[in-house]
C-alpha cells in the first residue's frame, strides 16, 4: 500500500503545484479516491503524508483541507529557496541537460504572458525554478523542492491578482537563463538571489494588504 500511497500523494502534490487544488478547499475522499483509482485506506495514507509536509490539514467536522500558508512559512520557504537554487546555479555547467527545461519554461512563460494567461505564467515560472534545482543533480533536493513548490503555489493561491505576482519575473527568468548559458554562473546566482528577495517582499506585501482589507 505504501507505494500506492506515495504515488497518490505525488499526484495530489502535483495538483497543488498546478493550482488545481487551492488553499482552503476541502478534498472529498470519495471523489478523489475514484479519480486516482485508489482505496480509501491508501488515500488516507497519502493524506497523512501530505499533512506531515504541511500541505493538508485535517479539521474536525470538516475533513481534509488544503493548507493555507502562514507568513512565517513563506519566509522560511524563501530562505530555503535562496540556499538551494543559488547553489545549484553556481555549481552548474552552462551545457547541463537541465538547461533544456529552463529554456522550455521561459518560452512557456513568454507565450502565456502574450496570451494574458497569468496562472499559466505562474506555472511556467515554477517549472523554471524546478529546473534550476535539477541543475544540482540531486534526487533528494528534487524531492525537497517538490514540497516547497507545492507550498509556494498555495501561497500564490491566496492572492487574487496573478499578473501582479508573476509578470515582473518573466523577463528576469530570461535574464538568469542567459547568464547561465553564457557561463556566468555567479552572475546568474546573484541575479536570482536579488530576484527571490523581491519576490518574497512582493508576496508578503500582498499578504499584508489582504489581512488589512479583511479579505
Amino acid at each position: 500500500m505504501l507505494d500506492r500511497a506515495e504515488k497518490a500523494a505525488a499526484d495530489i502534490r502535483s495538483s497543488i503545484i498546478s493550482g488545481t487544488f487551492t488553499p482552503g478547499s476541502r478534498l472529498s475522499e470519495q471523489a478523489l479516491g475514484d479519480a486516482l483509482g485508489v482505496s480509501r485506506n491508501t488515500l488516507r495514507e497519502a493524506f497523512r503524508m501530505l499533512t506531515q509536509e504541511g500541505l493538508l490539514v485535517r479539521r474536525p467536522h470538516a475533513g481534509v483541507i488544503v493548507a493555507v500558508p502562514s507568513l512565517a512559512s513563506i519566509i522560511d520557504i524563501y530562505r530555503v529557496r535562496r540556499m538551494i537554487e543559488g547553489q545549484a546555479l553556481r555549481g552548474a555547467p552552462p551545457r547541463h541537460p537541465a538547461g533544456r527545461a529552463l529554456v522550455a519554461a521561459v518560452e512557456a512563460a513568454l507565450a502565456a504572458r502574450d496570451a494574458g494567461e497569468w496562472a499559466a505564467v505562474g506555472t511556467a515560472n515554477m517549472e523554471f525554478h524546478r529546473a534550476i534545482v535539477s541543475l544540482a543533480d540531486s534526487a533528494r533536493l528534487d524531492r525537497i523542492y517538490a514540497n516547497i513548490s507545492a507550498e509556494l503555489r498555495l501561497a500564490f493561491g491566496i492572492i487574487d491578482d496573478p499578473e501582479y505576482l508573476h509578470a515582473p519575473y518573466v523577463d528576469r527568468n530570461a535574464s538568469v537563463l542567459r547568464a547561465h548559458q553564457d557561463g556566468r554562473s555567479d552572475d546568474a546566482a546573484d541575479e536570482l538571489d536579488a530576484y527571490l528577495i523581491q519576490s518574497e517582499r512582493t508576496l508578503l506585501a500582498a499578504y499584508a494588504r489582504r489581512d488589512r482589507d479583511g479579505s
